[in-house]
């Protein structure tokens, strides 16, 4: 579920591939040492993931049709990443922002690359 509400709030609106880099920075994290080793753990760390922390409500199945047919597709992405981590890209990424914005941490991480309106760093 943790897995899924994070693909959810950062890239419902991302192609498939940016979905499945959310997920796969996810996972980096998990298995890094540097941080939880869960997922919810991952997702619920302090000030990580902006939807956690933006005061809005976090139930997917409180939002509009469209949102609620898109909640199903990424819950089902989700399990299909979760059974078979090895359908993920495997670019070591632990950190994305959007495009949109620029911050601190990024000269200190090598880029790997853009996906939809996501940039990626390991």
């Amino acid at each position: 579920m943790c897995l899924a509400l994070n693909v959810f709030f950062e890239a419902r609106n991302e192609p498939i591939d940016g979905q499945m880099m959310v997920a796969e920075v996810t996972l980096n994290r998990v298995n890094s040492p540097s941080y939880p080793d869960t997922v919810c753990g991952v997702v619920w760390q302090n000030r990580q993931f902006s939807w956690t922390h933006d005061g809005k409500h976090d139930d997917p199945t409180r939002m509009s049709y469209l949102d609620r047919v898109e909640w199903k597709q990424i819950k089902k992405l989700a399990e299909e990443v979760l059974e078979n981590p090895d359908i993920l890209f495997d670019t070591g990424a632990t950190h994305y922002h959007a495009d949109s914005v620029r911050p601190f941490w990024v000269n200190d991480l090598e880029y790997v690359g853009k996906v939809g309106n996501h940039m990626f760093y390991k």
